[in-house]
C-alpha cells in the first residue's frame, strides 16, 4: 500500500500529520500533490475540507470489510475535516456495475428505503454522528430530470466509458451492457459536483467512478476532487475479499461472542493487515506490538487485543470482556453463556437427524461425517455411535469448537 510514497519535505507539522493519516493503509491517493495543496489551504484559511463517501444501500447490513473506508473517514474527521456520509438512494435504483460481469438488477424503492434506514445507524458506530453530514443523492438527482440527464451525459464520451475494465471485458466477451449502466458512474460523479467535495473515498473497485467525479467537477467549473482508494479487506479465510456470499465475513451487528471468536480465527499474518486497516491504534503502537511478537511474545495476545477492540467498538468494552471470558470457557470445554435454543419433536430421534433439524449440520450425511470425526458432543460427552437415538428431554449439543444448541426434544 503506497509503496512509492516518499515523505514530502517543507510541510508544517499539522499538514505532515494529516498527510500521514491520509496515506495510512491506502491503496492510492491521487493526485497526492493536489491533496497536499488542499491541506495547506485548509490550514491557512481554517476552512475544513469536504470529504465524501457514498454507499448504496443494496443490503440491510454492513460487515467490517465496509468499515475500512469508514475508519479512514473517522481518522480525517478527527483532525477537523467535514465528513459527508452519502446514501445513494438514487444510484441504487440504477445498480452499480463495478466489478460485475453481468447487468445488476436494480432494487425496488421499498427495498432501498428499508436498507437505508439501517445504514447510517451502523456507520455511526465508526463515525462521530455529531460531526457527520448525512445526505441522500436523490436530493439533486431526482430534480435533474430528463433534460438535465441528457446535458450531463453530453459531458462524457462513450470511448472514455469503455476504458472501464468491467465494461471492456463484457463487450469483448459479447455480454450485454445496458445503456442505463453508463449512467451509474455519471450520477456518482455528479454527486461530487453537487457536494463540492475535495476528496472522495472508495474501494479499489471504485477508482473509475471516482475519476469520473474529478472530470465532471472540471466540466462544471469546480476544482477537481482528489481520490483516495482503500484496499478490499480479505475475509476470515485470508484469500477472498470479505463477502457475505463467501461466508467469510463478520457482520457489525453480530453477537459479541461470535464477533470475538471470528477475529481470533484469522491467521497471524492476516492479523497485521487487519490491524492497519481496522484498528484505531497508531502505526507506532502497532509497530511496537509487532516487534514484541517478533521478539517472542505469543501472537495470540495481539489477536485477543484486536478482537477486543473490534468487539468493543460495535458493542461495548463490557461486552468485549465478556466475549473474551466466553472464549476462554469454550477453550476449556465449557458451554458459552448464550447459545441458540431449539425445540424439536419426534423423540426418540437419531443423532444425525437431530443435528440436521437443529441447524448444526447441513444434512444427515454431514452429521454422520462429523460424528465419525469425533466432532459431536451431547452434554459434553463425545458421540461415537451414529445409531444413537435421543429420548425426550433437554440436551446441550456441540459440533466442533463453536457450534452449540440447547435442544428441547419432545
Amino acid at each position: 500500500m503506497n509503496p512509492q510514497h516518499t515523505p514530502v519535505s517543507g510541510l508544517s507539522e499539522s499538514v505532515g500529520r494529516a498527510l500521514e493519516i491520509s496515506l495510512r493503509g491506502t491503496d492510492e491517493l491521487l493526485p497526492e500533490e493536489e491533496w497536499v495543496r488542499k491541506l495547506q489551504r485548509s490550514e491557512a484559511t481554517g476552512t475544513p475540507l469536504r470529504i465524501k463517501l457514498g454507499l448504496d444501500p443494496t443490503a440491510p447490513d454492513i460487515h467490517i470489510g465496509h468499515t475500512v473506508v469508514l475508519n479512514k473517514m473517522r481518522q480525517l474527521q478527527d483532525i477537523g475535516h467535514t465528513v459527508i456520509f452519502l446514501i445513494g438512494d438514487f444510484t441504487t435504483t440504477i445498480g452499480d456495475p463495478s466489478g460485475r460481469n453481468s447487468t445488476r438488477p436494480p432494487l425496488t424503492r421499498e427495498q432501498i428505503e428499508a436498507n437505508a434506514q439501517t445504514y447510517y445507524k451502523q456507520a455511526s458506530l465508526v463515525l462521530d454522528p455529531s460531526k457527520t453530514e448525512i445526505r441522500y443523492n436523490s436530493e439533486w438527482s431526482d430534480p435533474l430530470g430528463a433534460r438535465g440527464m441528457i446535458q450531463l451525459a453530453a459531458k462524457y464520451t462513450v470511448a472514455r466509458m469503455m476504458e472501464r475494465d468491467d465494461f471492456s471485458k463484457r463487450f469483448k466477451a459479447g455480454q450485454s451492457i445496458s445503456v442505463h449502466e453508463f449512467l451509474y458512474p455519471l450520477m456518482q460523479g455528479y454527486d461530487s459536483v453537487a457536494l463540492k467535495s475535495d476528496l472522495e473515498l472508495g474501494g479499489t473497485d471504485q477508482k473509475f467512478n471516482l475519476l469520473v467525479g474529478r472530470h465532471l467537477q472540471q466540466e462544471y467549473g469546480q476544482e477537481p476532487q482528489c481520490i483516495l482508494t482503500m484496499p478490499l479487506l480479505e475475509g476470515l479465510d485470508g484469500v477472498e475479499k470479505m463477502s457475505k456470499s463467501k461466508n467469510n465475513y463478520i457482520g457489525i451487528s453480530e453477537a459479541p461472542n461470535t464477533m470475538f471468536a471470528k477475529v481470533l480465527s484469522i491467521s497471524d499474518t492476516l492479523m497485521w493487515r487487519w490491524y492497519t486497516l481496522l484498528s484505531f491504534k497508531s502505526l507506532a503502537e502497532i509497530a511496537a506490538l509487532k516487534a514484541e511478537v517478533e521478539a517472542g511474545r505469543n501472537p495470540k495476545d495481539a489477536k485477543v487485543a484486536l478482537a477486543k477492540e473490534i468487539t468493543a467498538r460495535f458493542h461495548s468494552p463490557a461486552a468485549a470482556e465478556a466475549a473474551e471470558q466466553d472464549f476462554i470457557n469454550r477453550s476449556k470445554g465449557g458451554v458459552p453463556d448464550e447459545i441458540p435454543e431449539v425445540a424439536l419433536s419426534g423423540a426418540p430421534l437419531g443423532i444425525a437427524q437431530l443435528l440436521k433439524q437443529a441447524g448444526l449440520a447441513a444434512s444427515t450425511s454431514e452429521g454422520n461425517r462429523l460424528i465419525d470425526g469425533g466432532g459431536v458432543r451431547v452434554d459434553s460427552a463425545v458421540v461415537s455411535d451414529k445409531g444413537l437415538k435421543l429420548a425426550a428431554g433437554s440436551y446441550v449439543v456441540q459440533v466442533g469448537k463453536r457450534k452449540f444448541a440447547r435442544v428441547a426434544l419432545s
